[in-house]
């Protein structure tokens, strides 16, 4: 089903790591371009009004449009992707880099085209670019209706009856508490195999270059029985993994109030791991400064956690990384690095990489080359240093780094982890590996496409009467890779 409608091919962020080859469902920290404007519908209801809201960003942004939409079905809203029969135009921000506010803006002028030949039609913007841009969007720029921040959802039946009385209305107050625990989820189209699980909200790291601790507030931590009951729900109607998701997820907490006992990181991933064995369990993302052994540990306990990290390591020079306030070293994150492989030693690790940071020199920057060798990433998501107002960055440090070595610097790191992600791929071949399909090849209706544990794409002919779907478990045997997708044949054992 063709999810995007009306969208112009969007040049998303300064991202090297192109999609992979089949994938059909990217890392859930990064910013996936396949997935950049994705439009929500889950068929064609009747109803008196639509909505048509499109997201953008990190997989938080994706899993807040399921409540947003949630919220609008209640008051009577039905989703729609087709643009001219829709009431209402949302559009879920990201504010983390300069390149993606300027694709929310040209999305917002071509909504403004549209509410000026409709009447009544109303354009809202979600997310942390409303919340750090509220006073432009509807004092200066007049493009938008309503402004609602990450914590404000609960208020869009009001701003939405405001607006439609003619008054511009906007809620960007930030919470120590919400956390949406009883709001359901309406779950965006998807292959119906794997579900974000949103366990936490906002960030107290306060890392010198990112704007999420101001855009989504500070941390807080979901009551782990409400997070248990939408995992088993989502196992009961079919779906076979789930990601707990979160700003920095290892630094879960919740206190349970009726056994005044601490439910940290590792038990809710041992609580979710026990809904079934036939649940697979992801999570994302980990703060290197925070993944604990006792995490660790879980991991390799259950077959059902998937033995996949996704730790951002940004740079890999210590004192880029105390200008970045990562608050560890480089030593620190090969130390970890070291003992997930020594606890998992099947374990992959997939990273965030930033290129071109305030006062980077041609060392550091080879520190960063030398930290995807040591540490043999599966994949890394790469970007241009992008300075954003009101990050301490922006208010300490001088951005300067020209945009000509940024880009150099950015094209040495996608070619080294090109190549070490293709080394780790030709290891494989030879082995097998239990792969949970999420549906046909994107290339081929003859070939299912599944992933490893691992979370690596892996491709494999279809034979007669397999009696597989999507949501099936088989065993592939790996004979060809590429840097991104394993091939192989399904095998039994």
């Amino acid at each position: 089903m063709k999810l995007y409608d009306q969208n112009p091919t969007i040049d998303f962020l300064a991202q090297a790591e192109k999609p992979l080859d089949d994938k059909q469902n990217e890392d859930t920290h990064a910013h996936d371009e396949t997935r950049q404007g994705e439009v929500f519908f889950v068929g064609t209801p009747k109803a008196e009004k639509y909505f048509y809201i499109e997201s953008y960003g990190c997989a938080m942004n994706f899993a807040d449009s399921e409540i947003v939409a949630s919220i609008l079905l209640e008051i009577g809203y039905a989703p729609t992707r087709i643009m001219e029969e829709a009431d209402l135009f949302l559009i879920n921000t990201c504010s983390i880099r300069e390149k993606a506010e300027a694709t929310v803006r040209k999305r917002l002028e071509l909504f403004a085209k549209y509410k000026r030949q409709r009447k009544g039609l109303m354009v809202g913007v979600l997310g942390c670019m409303a919340e750090r841009l509220k006073q432009k969007l509807v004092e200066e720029d007049k493009l938008v209706d309503i402004v609602v921040g990450p914590d404000a959802y609960r208020d869009l039946p009001n701003l939405l009856n405001r607006a439609d009385e003619g008054n511009r209305s906007v809620n960007v107050l930030l919470s120590r508490e919400e956390t949406y625990s009883d709001i359901a989820p309406v779950r965006l189209v998807t292959n119906g195999v794997s579900a974000f699980v949103s366990i936490m909200r906002g960030c107290d790291n306060m890392c010198s270059f990112c704007v999420v601790p101001f855009t989504r507030g500070r941390e807080r931590s979901r009551d782990a029985f409400s997070i248990i009951a939408e995992a088993s729900d989502l196992f009961q109607k079919g779906y076979r993994e789930v990601t707990l998701l979160g700003q920095n997820v290892d630094s879960y907490k919740w206190d349970n109030p009726a056994t005044q006992t601490t439910v940290t990181f590792a038990d809710l991933l041992e609580m979710t791991a026990l809904i079934n064995p036939l649940l697979r369990v992801r999570f994302s993302t980990s703060h290197p400064k925070d993944i604990t052994d006792g995490v660790l540990f879980t991991i390799a306990k259950y077959k059902n956690i998937c033995n996949y990290i996704h730790l951002p390591v940004q740079s890999g020079n210590s004192r880029v990384l105390e200008l970045m306030n990562r608050t560890y070293t480089r030593e620190w994150y090969m130390e970890r690095v070291a003992r997930i492989y020594e606890l998992m030693p099947d374990c992959a690790i997939s990273s965030d990489i930033i290129c071109g940071f305030c006062t980077e020199t041609e060392e550091d920057h080879a520190d960063t080359l030398s930290i995807i060798e040591y540490s043999r990433f599966t994949l890394a998501y790469q970007y241009i240093y992008s300075e954003r107002p009101g990050t301490l960055a922006a208010r300490k440090y001088a951005d300067d780094i020209t945009a000509e070595t940024k880009q150099r610097r950015l094209e040495e790191v996608i070619e080294v982890q090109n190549r070490v992600s293709l080394e780790g791929n030709k290891l494989d071949i030879g082995n097998t590996f239990e792969v949970l399909i999420d549906g046909d090849s994107k290339r081929s209706a003859a070939h299912w496409a599944g992933r490893t544990s691992q979370n690596k794409v892996c491709i494999f002919e279809k034979t007669p009467d397999d009696g597989l779907a999507a949501g099936s478990y088989t065993t592939v045997l790996i004979h060809d890779c590429t840097k991104a997708t394993l091939f192989g044949t399904m095998v039994t054992i």
